[in-house]
């Protein structure tokens, strides 16, 4: 599938993206958690579940007015709101719960910062894949989806 950037609304965190599709560190990562008709989340672990070393946090920009709707891509974090690295995730339905309310922790939200332009047909076949629990995790597929290369298709431009 093809992801559109915002880097205008989400610099720091598009940039921080794209660090990680630059240095190949998707590449071997799965989808390891899986939710029929809320998301699909990956890029942090390898097949055997074991997670990869990330590099230090990124600040939370989900108060940028873009809102995790069907098809776009957010940072997946902790209960932290400025604890996101390298996983994502991709809403498979209009998940208005994730959106920024107030800059409060309990309030501020997940960052959106892209869209799938192209293969939201692959998306969607990843969220009704069969999951089980897997070494501690739930909702993870039965069979590894591997990301096998992320890379940009057309550069960014700098600003």
């Amino acid at each position: 599938f093809i992801i559109e950037l915002y880097p205008e609304k989400a610099p720091k965190t598009v940039a921080n993206f794209l660090q990680y599709v630059n240095t190949g560190f998707y590449k071997g990562t799965i989808f390891h958690r899986v939710i029929n008709r809320f998301m699909i989340q990956g890029g942090g672990f390898t097949p055997d579940m074991a997670e990869k070393d990330t590099r230090p946090a990124i600040i939370n920009e989900a108060g940028n007015g873009l809102t995790n709707d069907i098809g776009t891509i957010a940072m997946a974090r902790t209960s932290d709101p400025n604890s996101a690295t390298s996983q994502f995730f991709i809403n498979l339905e209009n998940n208005q719960f994730l959106n920024y309310q107030s800059p409060d922790p309990e309030l501020i939200g997940y960052c959106v910062f892209g869209k799938v332009v192209s293969g939201m047909d692959v998306v969607h076949k990843i969220g009704i894949v069969p999951t089980d629990n897997n070494r501690g995790f739930s909702d993870v597929p039965i069979k590894a989806i591997v990301i096998k290369q992320a890379k940009i298709k057309s550069p960014v431009a700098a600003k």
